[in-house]
């Protein structure tokens, strides 16, 4: 990891250089802590390598569920992207107010609707799925041979805390 980054013509510690001059204390050993910092800095990598400085952290995993499940429910696309509804409203507003999610009323029951992509949506899921996949052969080669141990053991920590 880098231990200072450009950033315009500031400079930037990085979090791993950052974590070498301020002492973590018991952060050091926490789990969470550090999935944190492995998210937020694979979330900067996908930013960068789409090339979209409007992307917003969760944009692909939504749109993607929507894609392959079209008329989902918010409240199950909230189950499937692991997000309560108070940070997946603002996400479905900001989609919806880029014009790359539609709402249709949901058939038998007024009070839900379902969700799918306008075309501007699958559009930008097709750039965006691109760039996904060479962002997790970056994550692939990270991992090793220990991606599917990663993968159970994430998955575990999601079930068992869920």
């Amino acid at each position: 990891m880098k231990s200072v980054a450009k950033h315009g013509s500031e400079e930037v510690q990085s979090a791993g250089a950052a974590s070498r001059e301020v002492r973590l204390g018991n952060l050091e050993t926490y789990i969470g802590y550090h999935l944190r910092l492995a998210q937020n800095a694979s979330f900067r990598a996908f930013q960068r390598k789409s090339g979209r400085a409007d992307l917003r952290p969760g944009w692909y995993a939504v749109l993607s569920l929507i894609g392959d499940n079209p008329g989902i429910t918010p409240m199950a696309l909230s189950r499937a992207a692991g997000r309560d509804k108070s940070t997946l409203t603002p996400v479905l507003r900001d989609l919806t107010r880029h014009d790359y999610v539609a709402s249709t009323p949901h058939p038998g029951d007024r009070r839900s609707y379902g969700l799918s992509l306008t075309e501007l949506g699958r559009q930008r899921l097709a750039e965006l799925a691109d760039k996904a996949a060479e962002h997790d052969r970056v994550l692939d080669e990270i991992a090793g041979e220990d991606k599917e141990k990663l993968i159970t053991l994430l998955r575990r920590i999601t079930e068992e805390l869920a």
